[in-house]
């Protein structure tokens, strides 16, 4: 028991050190502007972080079956993912709606139950057919049992698209030379009241962090303990739009971990003097 106790105690130890020692995930490259090598396009294009912002609910917009919408239908009772893309898009917004699939189906979170999904289409060309096909294609590869009713796709005039990008920090531009847009990748998290909360970049995304920007984002409505004693260690870097180890929270926690198992050491000795017979 006293070994297994020490050997508990020393792997608490190592973890504590290698969280602590871990760099934070990577900056982003520096916004677009500012890299006068890039093509012009690119210089463009950006997502800057506007977190604490409201959304523009009023917004309307077209559902993927033509039904003229407002975007608040979409808000109130859930947080949301949002994601800005263009249906025809020949190979980013593909991927990043593919990231983010991937990491939904991992979590065990459900959308309609705990969280919803609002896709909007950046290009004022597209309509409710082009959107109706890709929700089609997401919807099946999701494969949960409420991402129909869950998962929006819309499509909305250059106004009101611009309203939203703006709001978001979306930048993007129309290249002329290659007949696409150049933009950015990412997804945002929105509180149940359309309150912008966390923005995670690419086209890959950690189930981890998700899960936390929605517990986050929910104020307590979603989550368990388990979810709560990562937030503690766990802090959302705008820079980098991860989570990333809290080095202090993270020495506390090791050092209250200590205390509870030096207490349950002595306690365990003293337990065993108390039963073992008095020797003459």
């Amino acid at each position: 028991m006293m070994r297994s106790l020490v050997a508990c105690l020393v792997m608490l130890a190592v973890a504590a050190a290698v969280a602590v020692g871990q760099p934070a995930a990577p900056a982003p490259a520096p916004a677009a502007g500012s890299q006068s090598g890039l093509p012009v396009p690119l210089r463009e294009v950006g997502f800057d972080q506007n977190i604490g912002a409201m959304l523009p609910l009023d917004l309307s917009f077209r559902d993927e079956t033509g039904e003229a919408v407002t975007l608040g239908q979409y808000f109130g009772s859930r947080p949301v993912l949002l994601s800005l893309v263009y249906y025809e898009c020949p190979m980013l917004c593909s991927m990043a709606l593919n990231g983010l699939v991937s990491s939904l189906r991992v979590l065990d979170l459900e959308p309609g139950r705990d969280f919803d999904l609002v896709t909007v289409s950046f290009n004022p060309k597209e309509g409710p057919a082009l959107a109706a096909a890709k929700k089609a294609t997401y919807v099946e590869e999701y494969d949960r049992p409420q991402a129909a009713s869950a998962w929006h796709f819309l499509t909305g005039d250059s106004l009101a698209i611009r309203r939203l990008t703006d709001t978001v920090g979306f930048r993007y531009t129309w290249d002329e030379k290659t007949k696409q847009y150049a933009h950015a990748s990412g997804l945002i998290v929105t509180t149940p009241s359309g309150q912008l909360a966390r923005y995670f970049f690419g086209i890959d995304y950690s189930p981890r962090d998700m899960r936390l920007g929605l517990v986050e984002a929910s104020a307590g409505k979603l989550g368990n303990v388990v979810d709560q004693a990562l937030l503690y260690c766990f802090r959302y870097d705008p820079e980098s739009g991860t989570y990333a180890a809290a080095a202090l929270n993270l020495v506390r926690a090791g050092g209250a971990v200590t205390v509870v198992a030096m207490a349950a050491l002595l306690l365990v000795l003293r337990h065993r003097n108390r039963a073992r017979p008095n020797t003459i």
